[in-house]
């Protein structure tokens, strides 16, 4: 059973973008390939993408995201961001990104990288 949702998981169409329209080229490319969270590799399972400001929130040390709730759906959700897929080490992007991913069950997060803030 976990196989064929891991399958379903994987062939559902990606939903990000990268963080400027360039990622292949970037020099941060690396660095996403690398980019972890306490779920795992991130950019490895589902694109990432840029939140603005108005679609994440943090409260008592923990965050909250609106997402859409299927791939390429304009219905958004909030969810609230486990702590263990919070991206502690420092944004190079700069911005605000997510990283969702989509089940039978619903969606959850892989990957949380606030902003800067700057």
């Amino acid at each position: 059973m976990g196989l064929i949702a891991a399958i379903a998981v994987a062939t559902l169409p990606a939903l990000g973008r990268d963080v400027d329209g360039r990622y292949k080229d970037s020099s941060l490319h690396d660095w996403f390939e690398h980019l972890a969270s306490g779920k795992g590799l991130c950019c490895s399972y589902a694109d990432g993408y840029v939140i603005q400001d108005a679609d994440w929130e943090s409260k008592n040390g923990h965050y909250r995201v609106r997402v859409p709730n299927a791939p390429s759906s304009e219905n958004m959700v909030w969810i609230d961001v486990p702590d263990d897929t919070v991206i502690t080490e420092p944004n190079r992007a700069g911005r605000t990104m997510v990283w969702p991913l989509y089940s039978f069950g619903g969606v959850s997060i892989r990957c949380f990288m606030p902003g800067s803030m700057t």
